[in-house]
């Protein structure tokens, strides 16, 4: 948050909102920043729709995974380890955070990414549900396996690594009327898909049910005292 009345700091940063009229007369277009110790940018998010936007624990868990996390469950499933994390247990409508699954291998034991012809790679499929879009799930960047046996070269995932899936939360006004003054708790299912394989066996392939629960407020719409208001 930042007093800038004249708004010369948004437009230095050139996010002024020029066409904005009203309520958001001299506003910013929303979104963030990250800047280094050195006041250097390093990064930027922002979306084209003001009332649609990243978290901030959401843009923590990008930018920082080992901090922007809450681990809600922790599974045991055939050959590997399986923690559900999410940025936020909490939104509002416009909202959109991140959903993680967080997959532990044993030594010698790799899953298959996506793009492998012949195996079964890995996926997180999540169930369909009216208010929330899911956008396509993120996978870190794969390692290549050459197995000599069959002189084959596949792109794997092996040790620990992370699936992200990011949730937003439907802004519309249909939306907004339904939730009432204490929310509404959505119940977000889906499937993690993949084939083990080790050193000597490539294992059937599986799948483990996942789920996470996030809890939607309505938007506070109350208005500032008038005498603090924008002018």
């Amino acid at each position: 948050m930042l007093a800038d009345p004249d708004s010369k700091t948004i437009k230095a940063y050139g996010v002024f909102n020029q066409e904005a009229t009203g309520m958001q007369k001299g506003f910013a277009r929303p979104g963030y920043f990250f800047i280094d110790p050195n006041g250097i940018i390093r990064e930027k998010f922002f979306e084209a729709k003001y009332r649609e936007r990243l978290s901030g624990n959401s843009i923590i868990s990008k930018l920082f995974p080992e901090l922007g996390q809450e681990v809600t469950e922790t599974l045991e499933a055939p050959h590997l380890q399986l923690a559900l994390e999410q940025s936020d247990p909490t939104g509002v409508p416009g909202t959109r955070i991140s959903l993680f699954a967080e997959v532990r291998l044993p030594p010698d034991v790799h899953v298959y990414a996506p793009g492998t012809q012949g195996y079964k790679p890995i996926r997180l499929v999540i169930d369909p549900i009216q208010y929330l879009e899911f956008k396509p799930a993120v996978y870190p960047a794969s390692k290549t396996l050459y197995l000599p046996a069959i002189k084959e070269t596949v792109p794997v995932f092996d040790g620990t690594f992370r699936i992200s899936q990011d949730v937003k939360v439907s802004s519309g006004s249909e939306f907004w009327g339904s939730l009432g003054k204490d929310g509404r708790v959505f119940t977000i299912t889906g499937k993690l898909e993949y084939q083990a394989c080790d050193k000597t066996i490539c294992y059937l392939p599986t799948s483990v049910p996942v789920k996470w629960q996030l809890q939607v407020f309505p938007l506070d719409r109350t208005r500032a005292p008038a005498d603090i208001r924008h002018k």
